[in-house]
């Protein structure tokens, strides 16, 4: 099991997304991924796309313009 750190910090959409889902691909199943960022929409808009994979999230931490997502593959 690997930890892959996805770094958007100043990235604005569709950027964040994008480098999560290029993440999940990369992957393998056990896998965590742990995404950082700052911008708004993403912290919402991720953990969304997260559900709709069918992945697990395992925690959405932090303020709403400085955030931490964390998921598991």
């Amino acid at each position: 099991m690997a930890e892959i750190l996805v770094d958007c910090r100043g990235e604005t959409c569709p950027v964040p997304l994008v480098e999560t889902r290029k993440a999940i691909r990369q992957a393998h199943p056990g896998d965590i991924i742990v995404i950082i960022g700052t911008h708004p929409a993403s912290r919402e808009e991720i953990p969304m796309a997260v559900r709709a994979l069918g992945l697990e999230l395992l925690g959405v931490e932090g303020t709403e313009t400085d955030w931490t997502i964390r998921i598991r593959r």
